[in-house]
């Protein structure tokens, strides 16, 4: 008789300990959206070095080390790709990144999918798309980030800065890696090359959030190592304490 009933003692605090360790186990240092560009301006060689730069980025062993230093020692990851107004997709869905073959799965599944849409560039659309992500994710953060990526302004959809706004009003994070263009697009100039420069732009109107930050890509062939600085930030413990809107070169 004793027997049993430490037997079912033991049970039961097995069953009442069980949806703790579960719960404990979707635990993430952060939920980061990485949200590229795939508009009609970047043509096939911008798109493959970005996805080139992501993947690369991924496996970097600063952003391991960055990853490993947080509290869980992992991050909730996906990546997806947004263009004109509906022209948004999940490429890679929610991924726990905690070491480096789980990195390297991530990188490969990215290099290998093919491009979503090249269509115009509705940063707004990809917000509110990142935004739907983060609250469909399976793990649990106090961190919520999207990053943005993109070669041109706002043109096509709701205007930008009302999605931002909407963002940091749910505690959400938005950083931003704008990538010049020294050469203007003929038929729109205004779009890559707006007037105080797309830095400023994405410094105005795309980034939010207490310790949100610009990283920027001279170009295409500087943006491994832009997004490698940029998700170094971002997943830093630190950077919880970072100044506002802090500038990143």
């Amino acid at each position: 008789m004793r027997l049993s009933r430490t037997l079912f003692a033991l049970l039961l605090a097995g069953l009442m300990l069980a949806p703790a360790r579960a719960f404990a186990a979707d635990k993430v240092d952060l939920l980061l959206v990485l949200a590229a560009d795939v508009s009609r301006s970047i043509d096939a060689n911008k798109f493959q070095l970005q996805r080139n730069g992501y993947a690369a980025a991924l496996a970097n062993p600063r952003v391991l080390d960055a990853i490993a230093s947080g509290r869980y020692g992992r991050i909730g990851l996906t990546f997806v790709e947004w263009s004109g107004v509906g022209n948004q997709k999940v490429v890679i869905d929610w991924t726990m990144i905690g070491d480096a073959a789980a990195a390297k799965s991530f990188g490969d599944r990215l290099l290998e999918a093919p491009r979503s849409f090249a269509d115009r560039t509705s940063i707004s659309g990809g917000i509110a798309f990142a935004m739907a992500q983060l609250a469909a994710a399976p793990y649990d953060a106090a961190r919520r980030t999207i990053d943005v990526s993109g070669d041109g302004t706002n043109n096509a959809g709701r205007d930008v800065t009302a999605l931002r706004d909407e963002a940091v009003a749910k505690g959400i994070t938005i950083n931003g890696l704008p990538i010049l263009s020294a050469n203007p697009m003929s038929w729109n100039p205004d779009h890559t090359n707006p007037p105080g420069g797309l830095e400023n732009y994405y410094r105005r109107n795309v980034i939010g959030g207490p310790t949100a930050f610009v990283r920027v890509a001279k170009d295409f062939n500087s943006f491994g190592d832009a997004i490698i600085e940029k998700m170094v930030a971002e997943v830093s413990r630190s950077q919880v304490h970072g100044s506002p809107r802090q500038a990143m070169r």
